[in-house]
């Protein structure tokens, strides 16, 4: 389906974090939400605890209405990640954190990964 401006229908925010986090556990990584955001419309950020530190994934525009992901901070300390989201949140009260640990620091975002 499109919509007349041709972009496709985005997937509602709550659908897209279930069904990633049935992905994540599949492959066997520990999953969970730390932040419940909108279930229709809020934004999702995903961090991912592995041996080096976290990572921080952050939505990015894609031209089709699709989402992406960019990493926004990479093997830092823990409470960087919180303090990031704590100013995201000030302008997006609606968000989602999801949290990843996976030792390797795989985050499912990509399609290679397994």
């Amino acid at each position: 389906m499109m919509f007349p401006d041709g972009t496709t229908p985005r997937l509602r925010a709550g659908v897209w974090v279930d069904a990633y986090i049935r992905r994540c556990r599949a492959a066997g990584a520990f999953v969970s939400i730390s932040r419940r955001g909108d279930d229709s419309a809020g934004a999702v950020f995903i961090e991912c605890l592995h041996a080096d530190g976290a990572d921080l994934y952050g939505p990015r525009m894609r031209d089709d209405g699709g989402r992406a992901f960019e990493r926004v901070l990479a093997a830092v300390p823990g409470f960087e990640v919180a303090e990031r989201i704590e100013r995201e949140a000030r302008f997006d009260g609606d968000l989602w954190l999801v949290t990843v640990e996976d030792r390797g620091g795989r985050v499912f975002l990509m399609d290679d990964e397994t």
